[in-house]
């Protein structure tokens, strides 16, 4: 609609200069028509002068020579350049505009299977970074103009998109191409405030996956109900990492690595892979896959998740006679340099799907 208007308007300028130009050109022609020596005889050469006038041609083959016409001559200077003035004024704030929505996310992003974040702050950033390593796009809304540009400073479009908006406008999200997202993190100041955002989003959009970070733990019971999908308590992750680091320090270093996206190839992660019907190790036992991975890949086997009739089950360390199946998800510790060979054997990329 904004593009529309902005050429609607343009429009009505050009058809109102245009009038005005017609109705100076029938002046200028009945006043030097009157004079015998006038260069300007008939309409043709009035519509002439008036054409190489506006261009800012000027031949000077054709000039009044009428005390009126002159008048009506410099009036079709001037208008020229007001003409020209008008045209460069409006396009350039029709670029300045289309530059702006852009920059706001009023376009939408064409993004699938990315991150929805609501809100922006410093720990969003972090885990923005963590995304990115991994592959993944992130589709940021925020309510402060001022966070558009520190998040186009940090990351290029390719990667996030950013859309200006209050959080209250649900259909703003629908320019985040949020029905084809993966999971909608809730990164807003309070728990309040992200359980209330929450249960709102859900009446438009009920069939997504939502995570959120809470400050208090004892809510996680309660954002289940409500919908969310994962629950984490920062408080409860850090002081378990603290607690590990004060009596198992190996331990914690060990556990922060591998829950951190890899940097370097010789760098461990632990990741997951979604098992496809043509997976040759689909219809194999765990004990054979387990050792046949670590041979050809260099990659420890943990664990698995099976998915039956919608829940999911996370088999840790599970016995050597359990079948892996289709639609299995296998979790493997793996450093960066075999990610790209099992990537290519899998044929899928890691994570949930």
């Amino acid at each position: 609609m904004a593009k529309l208007s902005n050429v609607l308007r343009i429009g009505i300028i050009i058809l109102g200069f245009m009038v005005g130009y017609a109705m100076l050109t029938a002046i200028l022609f009945y006043f030097e028509s009157q004079d015998p020596n006038a260069t300007i005889k008939d309409y043709g050469d009035a519509i002439w002068f008036a054409m190489v006038t506006l261009t800012t041609v000027g031949y000077g083959d054709l000039t009044p020579v009428t005390q009126e016409g002159r008048i009506f001559g410099s009036i079709f200077l001037l208008a020229s350049l007001g003409f020209y003035g008008v045209m460069i004024g409006q396009i350039s704030s029709i670029m300045n505009t289309i530059r702006e929505n852009n920059k706001l996310g009023m376009n939408g992003t064409n993004f699938t299977n990315h991150v929805v974040m609501v809100g922006w702050s410093d720990f969003g950033k972090a885990v923005i970074d963590q995304l990115i390593a991994a592959g993944r796009q992130v589709a940021v809304v925020t309510k402060e103009k001022d966070n558009i540009d520190i998040i186009r400073e940090f990351y290029p479009n390719k990667n996030v998109f950013t859309l200006f908006s209050d959080y209250s406008n649900v259909e703003m999200l629908t320019k985040l191409n949020v029905e084809e997202c993966s999971i909608i993190f809730v990164n807003l100041d309070d728990d309040t405030e992200k359980l209330v955002y929450i249960l709102n989003l859900k009446k438009q959009f009920s069939d997504l996956k939502y995570v959120v970070t809470l400050d208090n733990a004892n809510l996680k019971t309660t954002f289940q109900s409500a919908g969310v999908t994962y629950a984490v308590s920062k408080h409860e992750i850090a002081s378990r990492l603290l607690a590990s680091y004060i009596f198992e320090p190996d331990v914690a270093e060990y556990s922060e690595e591998i829950l951190s996206y890899p940097q370097t190839d010789e760098h461990y992660d632990i990741k997951q892979y979604k098992v496809l019907k043509d997976n040759p190790y689909n219809g194999q036992f765990y004990d054979k896959v387990f050792y046949d991975i670590k041979k050809e890949f260099n990659v420890v086997l943990i664990g698995i998740v099976k998915i039956e009739d919608g829940k999911r089950t996370l088999m840790k360390n599970p016995e050597e006679t359990v079948k892996i199946s289709e639609e299995d998800y296998l979790i493997m510790i793996i450093n960066k340099n075999s990610v790209k060979k099992l990537k290519r054997f899998f044929n899928v990329d890691e994570g949930y799907l």
